[in-house]
């Protein structure tokens, strides 16, 4: 059922600002010129022109993927480059001071056994450094003067070893590691080593692990973004799959194809997503062939009444029929039914937009719908119809806060409903009781029923179960759609069970409530009590 949208406005209430917007520049109409009031404005542009093609959802998601790649491996170059690079030259430092600390304990022994630097105590540096090619190393006296020192030139038979030449020690003292040779405890010399071609103490399979260690995790890093690109591709495709689905099944109904659905389901945000729009699109289905079929009922009952008085009225200008009390109240008859139609019309429309004025209180539905009936029974009577009442709880328990005018419609309308279904000689029952936290109203008749495939449509404006019949008893098919708005502004559901051909039963409920503190009443006991 598609609902009127906005509210109903007083007549003539919007002359005023139709008249002062004809004719007026665009500048006046944005409240410039005279006569408008400060921040009546409005702005309005043109549509935005495709300036070329956008990237698409897929290929912005793979690109993140490769951007979370490319930045978690610049991340961890450069934790590398921070941490683990200190951490290595702390290492390599680390056993370039053992090697010292080894070589100097080594020509300790040597000193103290050839009783000073002899050539023998040089020669135990000399075989300390052909052990380790990469190391340069260099020994000094307790004067500081250099004995020893492996990148000098070999000397000749005649010269001692190591005669003094160009060396190739590092100037910086932080490039060398030293380490004291010592005789009974006392410092006679020191040893210095170093790495060749290295400033960070680095050896040539030191510098090879770092190198090695560095080309894996650009290779990791490469593989990282391979890998993050195919992932992005298929996870985009996983994701874009149902949005691309959901497009064009809009793209379809926009065009026409009401019928056009999603068909996704599943547990997560894509699966609701698409159940949900499955769902909008039944609903949207539902409300526009409504809205047709609406528009369709509404022209064929106003024009049952409208065709009514034309006949009649034209009969008489032509003579055929005479203008009498009885032809002029067949017309007032149609005119009067004609009214009533537009004023449950209204009377809806406003329920459903919100428009009409509800002040809900604390109030017995016991004494609300008793007064009704006892004011029906005499009218029930004349139709030949037994009207009872049946109360089921305590009046405390049966307090609802509730509009009283418009909830008296809701009764009238389903007893109004019952007398026009019932046949002669039938029972109507009205029960107010509890069901759970709500107080429920239900008016049950021994009508002609409802067929069950019938059912759901019941609250539909202008439906019938049987036209012919109700329009012969003045019924106007809105009826229970006012009941159904009602009921549903008051926080409620009204439900309807029947069996063709034994009668039916509506049932209001609506949420209950404590009764107010300033009631003077006396409760009503628990057992059923019927009044007729």
């Amino acid at each position: 059922m598609t609902k009127a949208q906005g509210s109903a406005s007083p007549q003539g209430g919007h002359a005023k600002n139709d008249q002062t917007t004809q004719g007026r520049s665009p500048s006046s109409a944005n409240g410039i010129g005279p006569g408008f009031d400060a921040g009546q404005t409005a702005s309005w542009q043109t549509p935005r022109a495709n300036t070329g093609p956008v990237p698409s959802f897929a290929s912005r998601l793979t690109l993140s993927f490769v951007l979370v790649a490319v930045m978690t491996a610049a991340l961890l170059v450069a934790v590398l480059a921070i941490v683990w690079e200190s951490q290595f030259q702390f290492y390599t430092r680390t056993n370039m001071q053992n090697l010292v600390t080894n070589i100097a304990n080594s020509l300790s022994i040597a000193y103290e056994e050839n009783g000073g630097w002899t050539e023998q105590t040089l020669a135990a540096a000399a075989a300390a450094s052909s052990q380790v090619t990469d190391v340069g190393i260099q020994v000094l006296n307790a004067d500081s003067v250099i004995v020893y020192d492996d990148t000098w030139a070999t000397g000749t038979d005649a010269a001692p070893l190591g005669t003094p030449s160009v060396s190739l020690a590092p100037v910086d003292p932080d490039s060398l590691v030293r380490a004291n040779i010592t005789d009974d405890g006392v410092k006679v010399g020191e040893v210095r080593v170093w790495a060749f071609g290295s400033d960070a103490l680095l050896t040539k399979s030191d510098a090879a692990f770092r190198q090695n260690s560095y080309g894996a995790i650009a290779g990791a890093a490469g593989a990282a973004v391979v890998l993050a690109c195919v992932m992005g591709v298929f996870v985009s495709k996983s994701l874009t799959r149902p949005i691309k689905k959901i497009t064009t099944t809009a793209r379809a109904i926009n065009n026409g194809d009401l019928t056009a659905r999603t068909h996704l389901t599943g547990d997560d945000e894509l699966g609701q997503l698409g159940e949900t729009f499955d769902d909008m699109a039944t609903t949207l289905e539902g409300d526009l062939k409504m809205e047709h079929r609406l528009t369709s009922d509404v022209a064929h009952e106003l024009r049952t009444p409208l065709m009514a008085m034309l006949v009649n009225v034209e009969a008489m200008q032509d003579g055929v029929l005479p203008a009498d009390d009885e032809h002029l109240a067949l017309v007032a008859s149609e005119v009067r039914r004609l009214s009533r139609l537009v004023d449950a019309m209204l009377r809806l429309s406003r329920i459903e937009n919100g428009t009409t004025q509800m002040n809900p209180r604390a109030t017995c539905m016991a004494v609300l719908v008793g007064d009704i009936v006892e004011a029906q029974e005499q009218l029930f009577e004349d139709q030949g119809l037994d009207l009872k009442l049946l109360v089921k709880a305590p009046d405390s328990e049966l307090y609802c806060n509730v509009d009283q005018d418009t909830m008296k419609q809701v009764v009238v309308n389903l007893l109004s409903n019952a007398m026009r279904y019932t046949p002669e000689g039938g029972h109507v029952l009205v029960t107010v009781g509890r069901d759970g936290k709500d107080v429920a109203v239900s008016v049950k008749d021994t009508g002609i029923g409802i067929a069950e495939e019938d059912l759901p449509r019941v609250f539909s404006r202008f439906w019938r179960s049987d036209a012919s019949r109700e329009r012969v008893s003045g019924g106007l098919g809105v009826g229970l759609a006012l009941v159904k708005e009602i009921v549903n502004k008051h926080g409620g559901f009204v439900g309807v069970e029947s069996e063709l051909g034994n009668g039916t039963t509506f049932t209001v409920h609506i949420p209950a409530t404590r009764e107010p503190r300033h009631h003077t009443g006396h409760a009503q006991e628990p057992s059923s009590t019927i009044k007729s």
